[in-house]
């Protein structure tokens, strides 16, 4: 809750883990201890059949990833060393992330969509001592003292004997970095330790509403940390099923799977819940056992919660969070959803909203201002991998900023209000202008260049490209975006190019991004 503001002190009120934890002992091999026959993950390639490709009990699970670990020890890399995953959407993805934390090494999952510059930086950047690497994966040449593991490699460690327990970590280690865009032109790295995994515990009641009785199945794919959080390590560690699908992903399959698989909960971007209702028109019986749906990631479009709740007969409950913290704010089955807030700070969590531009005093009731979440809280990042001008831009003495703008009621219910920085909302990824802008730049036939999050129409959202001809040049949309798709992943490019004569700027000269919608012009 909001924090009064002549508290003496703030921080998370929750349980806190214990000094020596490891992330994959207690998301996987603690529920393989309670519940070992218990099918942990099951597999779907096919929305009309009732039999998965794949089913893992937690005794199975468990007895791969430790096999996994002690391959990975067997290669000779040092302890804490940085292993980037860059496989196909299989569950040996997975199984190679919980592997590689149990192991104590230091995992760092990306998008299959990755072109092979964008690979390439991640590769340096991380400073990761071995990739695997899925054989279709556009990569460049391999840097000498990097050690590649194969995809066949990884389904052989998988199937090899476990010999080796879990690595005695610390809470504090470090458990797996992700990357994620920030005010450069090149995305960050997020580390994280081994006790974000604990740090996830108040997701359970508040937003969830999860035990073991239920079956998550996610909308996402392996590679995606929505889905190695919220629909691996959460259900898991509640010893509850996890669903995957790796079929074929149109908006009309969804209603048939989750009958058929007999969800309970549905986990997805809120663009998706909409594509649903519009493609698959879902009654409240064809969607079987399913209790309700989570939504996260971006913005849902005004009135989605509505319908769906009204078609349906079930409810969306939205959380808000971001890379550097996974959610914190929510509403669950036990917190009502309220028009025009998000939900309430999830329980323990130390929540408090600050003046946008300086203090450490949280801001009266009611008041907009930057939200932010105390320093204190388990589920909070180490820090921005070797950026520290930016981790120092986050953190104000001891909370830590977000970028998002917010209010807070007397019920604690939380309001977000827009975003105080540029980055853009797409497809439930965070995308920076800049890396946008760099990829075209150097262009012949632009002068400037602006890129933006557009609304095209009600409740869609792009990206959109705004861009200042050169003297005596036509810049050709299409040549533009078909430049975008040779540098940037697939969920990076602009999918709108509009001309200009000028990009707003204001009085001191500089961009100002919020005016770029008012220059689109949607198509008839």
């Amino acid at each position: 809750m909001q924090p009064r503001p002549d508290a003496e002190t703030f921080g998370f009120t929750g349980p806190l883990p214990p000094p020596r934890f490891n992330m994959a002992a207690y998301a996987i091999g603690r529920p393989a201890k309670c519940w070992p026959d218990k099918a942990a993950l099951i597999v779907l390639d096919d929305p009309d059949t009732e039999r998965p490709s794949e089913v893992w009990t937690f005794a199975a699970l468990e007895r791969a990833t430790l096999a996994v670990a002690t391959a990975l020890r067997a290669t000779g890399l040092a302890p804490g060393a940085r292993i980037l995953i860059r496989l196909a959407n299989t569950s040996d993805y997975a199984i190679l992330f919980f592997g590689a934390i149990a192991a104590g090494y230091v995992p760092i999952p990306t998008s299959t969509q990755l072109t092979a510059a964008e690979g390439d930086f991640l590769l340096a950047d991380s400073g990761a001592e071995a990739m695997a690497l899925s054989p279709d994966a556009a990569c460049g040449p391999i840097p000498n003292g990097v050690r590649v593991i194969e995809a066949c490699e990884v389904s052989r460690m998988i199937a090899s004997a476990a010999e080796a327990g879990y690595a005695d970590t610390a809470a504090d280690s470090p458990a797996f970095q992700i990357y994620t865009s920030g005010s450069t032109a090149n995305p960050k790295g997020v580390l994280h330790a081994h006790r974000s995994a604990w740090g996830r515990r108040p997701m359970y009641a508040g937003w969830y509403g999860i035990d073991q009785t239920d079956r998550m199945l996610h909308a996402g794919a392996f590679n995606w940390t929505y889905t190695l959080g919220v629909g691996l390590t959460d259900p898991w560690a509640n010893g509850a099923t996890s669903l995957v699908y790796t079929g074929e992903k149109t908006p009309e399959v969804w209603p048939r799977l989750i009958a058929r698989s007999q969800a309970t909960i549905f986990a997805a971007v809120p663009g998706l819940y909409r594509q649903i209702l519009k493609y698959g028109n879902p009654g409240p019986e064809d969607l079987g056992c399913l209790r309700h749906g989570l939504i996260a990631g971006e913005t849902p479009p005004p009135g989605l919660m509505d319908e769906w709740a009204g078609r349906t007969g079930r409810q969306l409950y939205e959380a808000l969070g971001m890379s550097e913290m996974s959610t914190y704010v929510s509403s669950s089955p036990s917190v009502p959803r309220r028009d025009g807030f998000v939900g309430r700070p999830q329980p323990g969590r130390c929540v408090a909203i600050l003046p946008v531009e300086d203090g450490t005093t949280p801001l009266p009731r009611g008041e907009e201002g930057l939200l932010a979440v105390h320093r204190s809280d388990p589920g909070l990042m180490l820090g921005y991998w070797q950026r520290p001008r930016e981790e120092a831009e986050v953190m104000r003495g001891d909370w830590f900023l977000g970028g998002d703008l917010a209010r807070m009621d007397a019920q604690d219910y939380v309001a977000h209000c827009g975003r105080a920085n540029d980055i853009m909302k797409a497809g439930g990824y965070r995308v920076s202008p800049c890396e946008v802008e760099a990829a075209l730049a150097g262009h012949p036939d632009i002068a400037e260049m602006a890129a933006a999050e557009i609304a095209v129409r009600e409740g869609v959202s792009v990206i959109g490209l705004f861009i200042v001809p050169r003297d005596g040049a036509t810049p050709q949309p299409a040549d533009i975006l078909e430049q975008a798709a040779t540098r940037l992943a697939h969920y990076k490019r602009p999918r709108e190019v509009v001309l200009v004569d000028a990009l707003p700027r204001t009085a001191n000269g500089k961009l100002r991004r919020a005016g770029l919608q008012a220059l689109y012009r949607p198509k008839p």
